[in-house]
């Protein structure tokens, strides 16, 4: 024990982003017993099926790596930011292979390892951030040439491409956020900022209008059916011009909008759980539209565990959940600004935004807000790539707040 005080400076750790910490997780296994509690596929499973159980094995392991990359400061962890970059990029490109990737809701993203399900995106996630930190501490001067910034946002765009690949746009869109965010901070010229948020922009539009106005025998990428019809619901779309056709007969037009119904479904339900939760909320383990199993109990204990949170702790305990990221990001963006070096605030700055991103869609899904992604909220869904990989980005935010050089 003397040993491990030694290495770390445990009088610079920050209290609120661990107080916070801890709060969401205590939400997590509370909540995800809650979602499942009540589901016939875990009645009479070992314990070790159990969500709320493996929540708590995947939070000591995310605590573990966070643990080790606190042993040594962010400056020695960032010259293996290259090896964790490369390591994960051919992460992604074996999961697109058919025979090592498994194929789950038609989308190829996990690597069966039997116990679990790894989703190599989430890691690259934080190796991204880890990487584009090292690349752009460089002297503000070098950030002003054209090469330069191309290679920074090569370093975010292959991971972008190979997670698109999958195909999962939601996990590939979340690596645009803290990109743009780190260049603005590392001293990117504006113009080029300006430029790339203006090409992102139409990349989206170019998305969307691909998937809504491509035929399908045009399309070299094919995406699965069910995420074209997420952004359906999302816009209202009317099914029955997408499905049903010119001159479809009338039993076709009510095949497409019972299609339509259904595929809102979760997501009426979920706003249904979010709205009648109330100030106070209907009890832990009370709730309506989980119990009963309006809302899906597949997707209760992940995609949708905010819905669940609001309905059986209302106003207070959404609050609550979002006072306690808000805290996190707080710490975080306080971390960032008493950095002296470049290196700690870029690190900083991109596990906050990136934090951030991932709570505005979940949350935003979950109202209706944004469209339905897929994308966990960090630490409170339940799965073990997610709060493993969040508790590493946590604990790479911590790393700097410790060895920092403050002003």
């Amino acid at each position: 024990m003397k040993f491990i005080k030694q290495l770390i400076p445990w009088h610079r750790l920050d209290r609120m982003l661990l107080l916070c910490l801890a709060g969401l997780m205590a939400f997590g296994v509370l909540f995800v017993y809650s979602a499942t509690y009540n589901n016939e596929t875990y009645t009479g499973a070992h314990w070790l099926r159990m969500p709320h159980y493996k929540q708590i094995i995947f939070y000591g392991l995310g605590i573990g790596a966070a643990f080790v990359l606190c042993l040594r400061d962010y400056q020695q962890t960032a010259r293996w930011a290259n090896v964790f970059y490369w390591l994960s990029l051919i992460m992604l490109a074996a999961v697109l292979i058919p025979g090592i990737g498994s194929v789950r809701f038609g989308a190829r993203r996990w690597f069966d390892l039997g116990v679990t399900q790894f989703q190599p995106s989430e890691l690259a996630k934080v190796a991204v951030v880890l990487a584009l930190a090292q690349f752009l501490s460089r002297p503000l001067k070098e950030l002003k040439e054209p090469k330069v910034l191309l290679k920074a946002l090569a370093l975010a765009g292959v991971p972008f491409v190979l997670i698109f690949l999958e195909p999962d746009l939601g996990s590939a869109l979340t690596l645009l956020p803290p990109a743009l965010v780190m260049l603005y901070v590392a001293g990117a010229p504006r113009s080029f900022l300006r430029k790339l948020v203006g090409g992102c922009v139409i990349f989206v539009s170019l998305v969307l209008a691909y998937v809504f106005f491509m035929p399908k025998d045009w399309q070299p990428i094919q995406f699965p059916d069910y995420q074209k019809r997420r952004l359906m619901v999302y816009f209202n779309v009317d099914y029955a011009s997408q499905y049903a056709g010119v001159g479809a007969s009338q039993a076709e037009i009510r095949q497409a909008r019972a299609l339509q119904r259904q595929d809102s479904y979760n997501v009426v339900q979920a706003m249904i759980s979010v709205g009648s939760g109330g100030l106070t909320g209907k009890g832990w383990k009370q709730g309506i539209q989980n119990a009963h199993g309006y809302l899906p109990r597949g997707v209760a204990h992940n995609d949708f565990i905010f819905s669940v949170i609001a309905e059986e702790s209302g106003f207070a305990g959404s609050t609550l959940v979002i006072l306690l990221y808000g805290g996190i990001i707080v710490a975080g963006i306080r971390t960032a600004s008493q950095c002296r070096d470049r290196l700690g605030r870029l690190i900083a700055i991109g596990v906050v935004t990136l934090l951030f991103s991932h709570v505005f869609v979940n949350i935003g899904m979950n109202i209706r807000m944004v469209p339905v992604t897929g994308l966990p909220l960090p630490l409170l869904s339940s799965g073990g790539s997610s709060v493993v990989c969040s508790l590493m980005a946590l604990g790479l935010l911590q790393n700097v707040r410790l060895y920092q050089r403050t002003i």
